[in-house]
């Protein structure tokens, strides 16, 4: 049986803290598996698209969740996550629905605000590396 991943918060004394609840980096020790994520899209299993961008994001973290139960992995397993959204939305709820997914595991984490996404319903995309 491979060794069990271990992630560890690089977090160095001689830079600023990070701005939210993320990590500015992670370390993994002795991955057996990766998962990396597309792009996921705030598409839920019946093929709706939600008009708001909190429930778009919860749409999103649940398909993120069904892949990684799917990879038999967690959300602790995340160590990267890269949102993508589009302008002018009060973010505070996208961050609290990641917070609560996460648990406390402190991934690394990336936002990037873009024009538009592929189709123009979308508001946020996210991204994930999770290692095991």
């Amino acid at each position: 049986m491979p060794p069990t991943a271990t992630h560890r918060v690089i977090a160095p004394t001689t830079i600023a803290g990070p701005a939210a609840n993320y990590a500015h980096a992670r370390l993994t020790t002795t991955p057996s598996r990766w998962l990396h994520t597309s792009g996921v899209v705030p598409i839920a299993a019946n093929g709706t698209v939600p008009r708001l961008l909190s429930d778009q994001a919860k749409v999103i973290w649940t398909n993120i969740l069904a892949m990684l139960h799917e990879a038999e992995m967690t959300s602790a397993d995340i160590v990267s996550v890269t949102t993508y959204v589009t302008p002018g939305h009060q973010l505070g709820s996208v961050m609290a629905i990641r917070d609560d997914i996460l648990d406390g595991n402190l991934a690394a984490s990336t936002l990037v605000v873009v024009p538009e996404l592929a189709r123009p319903e979308w508001l946020i995309e996210i991204a994930i590396i999770a290692a095991a």
